[in-house]
């Protein structure tokens, strides 16, 4: 949104920000929940880059920031990271007291303050925030649809083993005659579908709760990550979703002059992904013995040989850092367009699905219908 705030002093002079200059501080309440997610980090860190470069000083733009806070609970962050700052401490120093920061933000903000280079690297954790919202998007997207199908189906059946089959079973009865066996299978079902549905419903919650409680058990992990990776089309979308993230944190670590063991580091850290996590950890300890990234990385079938013999390549080179942004780019692109397929293919199976069931169940009970009309027309 191209808006005109005017003139702002700072650093001992006036600053005129232009009309058509892109910023996106207006006195909105784009913070509706009480956490600073990646949506509201993006945005502030944008706020804060534009600021700075327009040789706006540190303080006064945090000033700015915070006014600009509708939300109380971020107001009061932002209010207390300005507090610090005035007291002395490093920027990052007052983002690690707030406790609303990963290690990784901390990280990247320290070494931009000590290179000087503060605004490009809140440009770039902008730019990596927004690319996890839309990682965030996309994965969203690919669930969206077939949980609304799951929903209308459970609706459907209910519906139809609650409602349509009990008129038709009584319909039968009438008649006394023999069914077919798939009849009876539905007719029973029906009978029994409110203590299927509770058990099913109970089964569901237990499993979600089980998940939630053994989630962060290595031996669960490694058995659930191996089990996805292992579904055809889905396991190599989710593969590329954390090698994207992957990519993009180290671009944007080794950017800003991090050394590529604390790098390594600090993305194993973050990366909530257990095969990914596993090989950091063993890539961390090769380079500190001196062994080369690429090298290391292809101990490790996770990684792609395309990663691998981009970043051998990138290492002869010294460009790690911009071959890591070019394989961020290229992987999200693959994303993006698998989740484009996904959608494409999951649709007319799921409609395909409903419809089956829906039409096992008319074909038991109209079945039956064609016998009864035969007999009725025989009286």
């Amino acid at each position: 949104m191209s808006i005109d705030i005017g003139q702002i002093q700072g650093k001992g002079k006036t600053v005129s920000i232009k009309k058509n200059t892109s910023f996106s501080l207006t006195k909105r309440n784009y913070f509706v929940s009480k956490k600073l997610n990646s949506k509201k980090k993006a945005f502030i860190y944008k706020d804060m880059a534009t600021l700075l470069k327009a040789g706006i000083d540190f303080k006064t733009t945090l000033t700015i920031i915070r006014d600009q806070q509708k939300n109380e609970y971020i107001r009061n962050i932002i209010d207390q990271l300005l507090v610090n700052v005035i007291k002395g401490k490093a920027f990052y120093e007052a983002m690690e007291l707030s406790g609303n920061f990963t290690p990784y933000e901390i990280f990247s903000i320290k070494i931009g303050e000590e290179t000087r280079r503060l605004d490009n690297i809140l440009e770039e954790l902008q730019k990596y925030f927004n690319r996890k919202v839309k990682l965030k998007k996309q994965i969203i997207s690919i669930l969206t649809y077939p949980a609304f199908i799951l929903v209308l189906t459970l609706a459907t059946l209910y519906f139809m083993l609650t409602y349509v089959v009990p008129l038709f079973e009584s319909v039968f009865h009438q008649f006394n005659r023999e069914l077919p066996t798939l009849t009876r299978y539905v007719i029973s079902l029906s009978e029994n579908f409110n203590v299927i549905l509770i058990v099913f419903l109970l089964i569901i919650g237990s499993a979600i709760f089980t998940f939630q409680k053994i989630k962060k058990q290595p031996a669960f992990q490694k058995r659930f990550t191996g089990l996805i990776l292992k579904i055809p089309f889905f396991g190599k979308l989710v593969k590329e979703i954390y090698i994207t993230r992957f990519c993009q944190s180290m671009a944007l670590l080794l950017v800003s002059k991090t050394s590529l063991v604390e790098s390594i580091g600090l993305v194993k850290k973050m990366i909530a992904f257990y095969p990914i996590e596993q090989a950091l950890d063993v890539i961390e300890k090769d380079i500190s013995k001196g062994i080369a990234l690429g090298e290391s990385l292809s101990k490790f079938k996770i990684f792609d040989t395309n990663i691998i013999s981009m970043v051998k390549v990138a290492e002869q080179v010294n460009q790690l850092d911009e071959m890591f942004l070019t394989l961020a780019n290229h992987y999200d692109a693959e994303v993006e367009h698998k989740t484009k397929v996904m959608g494409t293919i999951i649709e007319p199976m799921l409609i395909l699905f409903i419809g089956g069931i829906v039409g096992v169940i008319m074909v038991a009970m109209y079945a039956p219908m064609f016998d009864l009309s035969e007999v009725i027309g025989g009286h």
